[in-house]
Protein backbone atom coordinates (compact mmCIF):
# COMPACT_ATOMS: atom_id res chain seq x y z
CA UNK A 1 0.00 0.00 0.00
CA UNK A 2 1.62 3.35 -0.91
CA UNK A 3 2.06 6.04 1.70
CA UNK A 4 1.86 9.36 0.48
CA UNK A 5 2.63 12.74 2.24
CA UNK A 6 0.12 14.80 3.81
CA UNK A 7 0.41 17.67 1.72
CA UNK A 8 -1.10 21.11 2.75
CA UNK A 9 -4.16 23.03 1.32
CA UNK A 10 -1.59 25.43 0.24
CA UNK A 11 1.12 22.59 -1.85
CA UNK A 12 -1.86 20.85 -4.01
CA UNK A 13 -0.83 22.88 -6.85
CA UNK A 14 2.95 22.63 -6.39
CA UNK A 15 3.11 18.77 -5.15
CA UNK A 16 6.71 18.42 -6.06
CA UNK A 17 8.29 21.81 -4.00
CA UNK A 18 7.01 20.07 -0.54
CA UNK A 19 7.04 16.28 -1.35
CA UNK A 20 10.09 14.24 0.31
CA UNK A 21 12.27 13.08 -2.66
CA UNK A 22 11.85 9.58 -1.59
CA UNK A 23 8.00 9.98 -1.36
CA UNK A 24 5.71 8.30 -3.39
CA UNK A 25 2.99 10.03 -5.94
CA UNK A 26 0.54 12.52 -3.90
CA UNK A 27 -3.14 11.62 -4.04
CA UNK A 28 -5.45 13.78 -6.26
CA UNK A 29 -5.52 17.23 -5.53
CA UNK A 30 -7.36 19.12 -3.19
CA UNK A 31 -7.97 20.24 0.62
CA UNK A 32 -8.18 17.41 3.22
CA UNK A 33 -8.80 17.48 7.11
CA UNK A 34 -9.32 14.00 9.39
CA UNK A 35 -11.11 12.01 8.18
CA UNK A 36 -14.17 10.71 10.38
CA UNK A 37 -13.41 11.46 13.66
CA UNK A 38 -15.08 14.33 15.63
CA UNK A 39 -14.51 17.62 16.13
CA UNK A 40 -12.59 19.49 19.45
CA UNK A 41 -14.19 22.37 21.94
CA UNK A 42 -10.89 23.53 23.01
CA UNK A 43 -7.57 23.30 22.28
CA UNK A 44 -5.19 25.73 23.90
CA UNK A 45 -1.96 24.15 22.63
CA UNK A 46 -3.10 23.65 18.76
CA UNK A 47 -1.56 25.98 16.29
CA UNK A 48 -2.90 26.55 12.38
CA UNK A 49 0.52 26.76 10.08
CA UNK A 50 -0.03 29.47 7.30
CA UNK A 51 2.29 29.94 4.11
CA UNK A 52 2.33 33.26 2.78
CA UNK A 53 -1.17 33.70 5.05
CA UNK A 54 -2.79 30.82 3.82
CA UNK A 55 -3.64 27.53 5.88
CA UNK A 56 -1.24 25.00 5.09
CA UNK A 57 -0.37 22.58 7.95
CA UNK A 58 -1.18 21.73 11.62
CA UNK A 59 1.03 21.82 14.65
CA UNK A 60 1.21 22.42 18.17
CA UNK A 61 3.27 24.89 20.65
CA UNK A 62 5.78 23.35 22.69
CA UNK A 63 7.40 26.62 24.58
CA UNK A 64 6.01 30.40 24.44
CA UNK A 65 8.11 31.12 21.09
CA UNK A 66 8.01 27.65 19.87
CA UNK A 67 5.90 25.73 17.21
CA UNK A 68 6.56 22.07 16.23
CA UNK A 69 5.45 20.94 12.86
CA UNK A 70 6.51 18.75 9.97
CA UNK A 71 9.06 19.78 7.59
CA UNK A 72 7.45 19.40 4.27
CA UNK A 73 4.73 21.95 5.38
CA UNK A 74 7.63 24.96 5.90
CA UNK A 75 7.26 26.97 2.79
CA UNK A 76 6.70 30.62 1.46
CA UNK A 77 6.51 33.44 4.54
CA UNK A 78 5.51 31.16 7.83
CA UNK A 79 3.01 32.12 10.42
CA UNK A 80 0.92 30.62 13.19
CA UNK A 81 -2.47 31.09 14.66
CA UNK A 82 -2.11 29.86 18.00
CA UNK A 83 -5.08 28.98 21.00
CA UNK A 84 -7.95 28.65 18.87
CA UNK A 85 -9.84 25.38 17.46
CA UNK A 86 -11.03 27.71 14.65
CA UNK A 87 -8.08 27.48 12.26
CA UNK A 88 -9.98 31.14 10.55
CA UNK A 89 -10.16 33.22 13.78
CA UNK A 90 -9.51 33.68 17.50
CA UNK A 91 -6.45 32.77 19.51
CA UNK A 92 -3.06 34.88 18.63
CA UNK A 93 -1.29 35.29 15.27
CA UNK A 94 2.55 35.46 15.43
CA UNK A 95 5.32 35.37 12.14
CA UNK A 96 8.04 32.62 12.20
CA UNK A 97 11.25 34.38 12.57
CA UNK A 98 13.53 30.82 12.10
CA UNK A 99 13.20 27.24 11.47
CA UNK A 100 15.24 24.04 12.08
CA UNK A 101 14.29 21.05 10.93
CA UNK A 102 15.63 17.39 11.05
CA UNK A 103 13.82 14.75 9.32
CA UNK A 104 10.06 15.75 8.61
CA UNK A 105 10.18 17.54 11.87
CA UNK A 106 10.39 21.24 11.84
CA UNK A 107 10.57 23.93 14.98
CA UNK A 108 9.22 27.35 13.86
CA UNK A 109 10.59 30.46 16.32
CA UNK A 110 7.77 32.97 17.26
CA UNK A 111 8.30 36.39 16.79
CA UNK A 112 7.15 37.08 20.20
CA UNK A 113 5.83 34.24 23.17
CA UNK A 114 2.40 33.09 23.22
CA UNK A 115 1.00 32.60 26.71
CA UNK A 116 -1.37 29.57 26.86
CA UNK A 117 -0.96 26.42 27.47
CA UNK A 118 2.11 23.68 25.81
CA UNK A 119 2.30 20.14 24.84
CA UNK A 120 4.34 17.43 26.48
CA UNK A 121 6.51 15.92 24.93
CA UNK A 122 7.02 12.32 25.25
CA UNK A 123 10.55 10.61 25.58
CA UNK A 124 8.86 7.42 24.80
CA UNK A 125 7.27 5.29 21.69
CA UNK A 126 3.82 4.69 22.57
CA UNK A 127 2.97 0.71 22.76
CA UNK A 128 2.22 -1.48 20.29
CA UNK A 129 -1.02 -2.15 20.36
CA UNK A 130 -1.87 1.28 22.12
CA UNK A 131 -4.70 3.49 21.29
CA UNK A 132 -3.58 7.29 20.64
CA UNK A 133 -5.76 10.08 19.31
CA UNK A 134 -4.58 12.45 16.39
CA UNK A 135 -5.98 16.29 16.03
CA UNK A 136 -5.45 18.83 12.71
CA UNK A 137 -7.59 20.86 10.52
CA UNK A 138 -7.00 17.95 7.23
CA UNK A 139 -9.92 17.06 4.80
CA UNK A 140 -12.50 15.42 5.86
CA UNK A 141 -12.42 13.32 2.69
CA UNK A 142 -10.09 11.82 0.19
CA UNK A 143 -11.03 14.51 -2.40
CA UNK A 144 -13.22 16.84 -3.04
CA UNK A 145 -13.53 18.33 0.54
CA UNK A 146 -12.50 21.75 2.06
CA UNK A 147 -10.19 21.51 5.02
CA UNK A 148 -12.25 21.89 8.39
CA UNK A 149 -12.59 24.89 10.00
CA UNK A 150 -12.69 23.60 13.25
CA UNK A 151 -10.10 21.13 14.91
CA UNK A 152 -10.75 17.39 14.25
CA UNK A 153 -9.55 14.41 16.43
CA UNK A 154 -9.90 10.97 15.78
CA UNK A 155 -8.59 7.74 17.61
CA UNK A 156 -6.08 5.21 15.77
CA UNK A 157 -4.06 2.03 16.51
CA UNK A 158 -0.09 1.91 16.82
CA UNK A 159 0.78 -1.34 14.61
CA UNK A 160 4.56 0.03 14.63
CA UNK A 161 6.67 2.50 16.40
CA UNK A 162 10.00 1.37 13.80
CA UNK A 163 9.05 2.73 10.32
CA UNK A 164 10.25 5.74 8.72
CA UNK A 165 8.42 9.53 7.83
CA UNK A 166 8.65 10.98 4.82
CA UNK A 167 12.41 12.28 5.34
CA UNK A 168 14.03 8.86 6.92
CA UNK A 169 13.40 9.63 10.50
CA UNK A 170 12.19 7.00 12.76
CA UNK A 171 7.85 7.53 12.72
CA UNK A 172 5.06 5.42 14.72
CA UNK A 173 2.45 3.78 12.35
CA UNK A 174 -1.12 3.30 12.95
CA UNK A 175 -4.52 2.34 11.53
CA UNK A 176 -7.70 3.71 11.81
CA UNK A 177 -10.22 3.14 14.79
CA UNK A 178 -12.74 5.54 14.36
CA UNK A 179 -10.93 8.03 11.64
CA UNK A 180 -7.46 8.57 9.86
CA UNK A 181 -5.01 11.45 9.08
CA UNK A 182 -5.02 13.39 5.27
CA UNK A 183 -3.84 16.39 3.53
CA UNK A 184 -3.86 19.21 5.62
CA UNK A 185 -2.99 17.11 8.93
CA UNK A 186 0.63 17.48 7.99
CA UNK A 187 2.72 18.89 11.28
CA UNK A 188 -0.26 17.72 13.73
CA UNK A 189 0.02 15.52 16.79
CA UNK A 190 -0.53 12.27 17.54
CA UNK A 191 -1.09 11.84 21.78
CA UNK A 192 -0.62 8.66 23.86
CA UNK A 193 -1.11 9.31 27.85
CA UNK A 194 -1.45 12.81 27.24
CA UNK A 195 1.68 13.76 25.66
CA UNK A 196 2.47 14.04 22.15
CA UNK A 197 4.12 11.56 20.36
CA UNK A 198 4.52 11.75 17.32
CA UNK A 199 4.27 14.92 14.28
CA UNK A 200 2.18 13.78 11.23
CA UNK A 201 4.07 12.92 7.99
CA UNK A 202 2.81 10.66 5.49
CA UNK A 203 -0.61 9.24 5.40
CA UNK A 204 -2.91 6.61 2.26
CA UNK A 205 -5.81 8.94 2.85
CA UNK A 206 -7.96 5.46 3.84
CA UNK A 207 -6.29 3.73 6.84
CA UNK A 208 -2.16 4.22 7.63
CA UNK A 209 -0.72 7.11 8.70
CA UNK A 210 2.88 7.58 9.71
CA UNK A 211 4.09 10.13 12.77
CA UNK A 212 7.89 10.75 13.04
CA UNK A 213 8.34 10.19 16.27
CA UNK A 214 8.90 12.69 19.27
CA UNK A 215 10.99 10.22 20.70
CA UNK A 216 13.30 9.81 18.21
CA UNK A 217 14.00 13.32 17.70
CA UNK A 218 13.51 14.70 21.83
CA UNK A 219 17.07 15.70 22.23
CA UNK A 220 17.35 17.84 19.05
CA UNK A 221 13.99 19.34 20.06
CA UNK A 222 15.17 20.38 23.07
CA UNK A 223 18.89 21.26 22.08
CA UNK A 224 16.87 23.65 19.52
CA UNK A 225 13.57 25.31 21.49
CA UNK A 226 15.37 24.05 25.17
CA UNK A 227 12.58 21.67 26.35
Amino acid sequence: MRIRPLLSLAAAAVVGVLVAPSAAPAAPAGPDPIIGGGTVSSAPWAAAVLSNGSFTCSGTIIAPEWVLTARHCVSGTMSVRVGSVNRTSGGVTRSVVSTSTRYDLALMRLASPVSTTYVTLSSAYPPVNSTNSIYGWGMTCYSGCSASTVLKTATVRVTSTNVTDAYGGRAIRSTRINGNAWRGDSGGPQFYNGAQVGVASTADGSNIQNYGSVAYNRAWITSVAGV
